[in-house]
């Protein structure tokens, strides 16, 4: 079997954002040499996600306009009297409700099981970060 811990980098620079990593999961497993198998991503962070959904840049600023009207940031949340670190995020973690922080992907024949309009999308929610990471675990057969 062979397996594969890897990590993908992001900087964000909105408060809400939504990024396409599918590029960036695709070549750790092109590298990772795993024809079948599974691939888990997991984002290290409790208010950013990764998510399954269509990449399209309109869509991603529909997404942003409706997590932004769902919490929105200056609603006195208590969590924002006294953030542990200086940051008034509850709108952040409320919309995490909501979210995965974790999906897992079959590998067929060296490529990922996705449908004709799914891509790896990562949402930032408590931006902007200079870094924020996603772990990427590759299992299977080459």
């Amino acid at each position: 079997m062979l397996t594969a811990l890897r990590e993908i980098r992001i900087g964000t620079h909105a408060p809400i954002q939504v990024i396409d990593i599918s590029d960036q999961v695709r070549a750790l497993l092109d590298e990772s040499g795993v024809k079948e198998g599974l691939l888990t991503l997991i984002s290290s962070h409790t208010t950013a996600f990764v998510s399954l959904n269509e990449s399209e840049t309109r869509l991603h600023e529909d997404m942003v306009d409706f997590l932004t009207r769902l919490a929105p940031r200056e609603a006195g949340y208590r969590h924002d009297v006294s953030p542990v670190d200086d940051r008034h995020n509850a709108h952040s973690h409320l919309l995490g409700l909501f979210m995965t922080a974790s999906q897992s992907i079959p590998i067929v024949a060296g490529e990922l099981l996705l449908g004709g309009w799914q891509a790896i999308l990562f949402i930032e929610l408590d931006g902007p970060r200079a870094c924020r990471t996603v772990q990427v675990q590759i299992l299977g057969a080459g």
